[in-house]
């Protein structure tokens, strides 16, 4: 069993990455997805009755009333961890981090005007030390890419269903819905690059992902196995195929973890990542204002109109072999 799949670097000290901008690790997707969000009628609206509704102080009762705030005293390894983090992202001020009794691995970034991070108790038997550095560098990820409002608002609603928040009827929901969970699977995409960026080690990284889709021990997985897994996803299957990976996404927050090891792989070998460990990065404040908006327009709508492509020549394939079955179920017998 080999532990390290080819095309990535091996680990190496971490960096500061000082006053880094979020724009250095945004998916171009991510940007896209949230101003077709944005443009929607009545999202607006929506967010400002949940949380007007809610408030700060009831969301913060809502996903933590049943955790406990992580500190020197209060999971330690976690506490480290999260330090090292936050310094090697050089962000303050830190935001709070709760540990949640849920054997399901996962955790989130939530809140509106202070975000604070959840990680599921699940993660901390699970994931080693590096891991642990990525899955917290994730979260951080979100928070200082502003996403934690926007998150908020899809678990509420997802959490407390239509029915139970009046307060938001006459509006047209679905779609706002429907988008929402675009946006919030593109933002992961960006929070994985987050999250490698904290811990500086791309094994781990992918590590985290096989961990994440098949939960075993570590001796009994193989890295090299599950990337291959993973390309097979992404390049295998017929146009039929294609067409069903759109449709089982549609109504997921999260993409699956091939699919998102695979996107952080091809981020790595692109070069982007060493290039950011070189120092060269947008900068928060002045720099990040810098990049123009056709910018993130052009990328956007390449990675898009590359999907919609290979979507739609899926969907034609799909109706012409539909066309030729329905035909020849109407022909008679050759004539000989």
């Amino acid at each position: 069993m080999t532990d390290e799949p080819e095309n990535l670097p091996s680990r190496r000290p971490r960096t500061v990455l000082t006053q880094i901008s979020p724009r250095a690790w945004e998916h171009p997707a991510d940007r896209a997805a949230l101003n077709t969000l944005r443009a929607i009628p009545g999202v607006d609206e929506v967010i400002k009755k949940i949380f007007g509704f809610f408030g700060e102080r009831g969301v913060r009762l809502i996903f933590q009333a049943n955790a406990v705030r992580v500190g020197p005293t209060q999971f330690p390894r976690v506490h480290r961890a999260f330090t090292d983090v936050c310094a090697t992202m050089d962000w303050e001020p830190r935001p709070d981090l709760f540990i949640s009794q849920t054997p399901l691995v996962n955790a989130g970034a939530f809140g509106m005007d202070r975000p604070f991070i959840v990680l599921n108790s699940g993660a901390l038997s699970l994931l080693d030390d590096e891991e642990l550095h990525t899955i917290l560098g994730h979260e951080l990820g979100h928070v200082i890419s502003g996403h934690s409002l926007y998150r908020t608002i899809l678990a509420i609603i997802l959490t407390f269903g239509l029915r139970n928040l009046p307060f938001l009827a006459g509006i047209a929901i679905l779609p706002i819905q429907i988008a929402l969970l675009e946006w919030y699977r593109k933002s992961e995409l960006s929070s994985d690059r987050a999250g490698l960026l904290a811990s500086q080690d791309p094994i781990a990284s992918m590590r985290m992902f096989m961990k994440l889709a098949g939960g075993g021990k570590l001796e009994e997985m193989d890295l090299d196995a599950f990337m291959v897994q993973a390309k097979e996803y992404e390049e295998g299957g017929d146009a039929m195929d294609t067409v069903y990976k759109v449709i089982n996404t549609l109504f997921v927050t999260h993409p699956f973890h091939t699919l998102r090891a695979s996107e952080l792989q091809r981020w790595v070998v692109g070069g982007d990542y060493d290039r950011i460990l070189r120092g060269e990065y947008p900068k928060r404040g002045a720099d990040d204002e810098r990049r123009p908006l056709a910018d993130d327009i052009g990328e956007a709508g390449k990675y898009y109109a590359d999907q919609a492509r290979e979507t739609v020549e899926s969907v034609a394939e799909v109706a012409r072999k539909a066309r030729d079955a329905f035909m020849s179920a109407f022909k008679g017998p050759s004539s000989r």
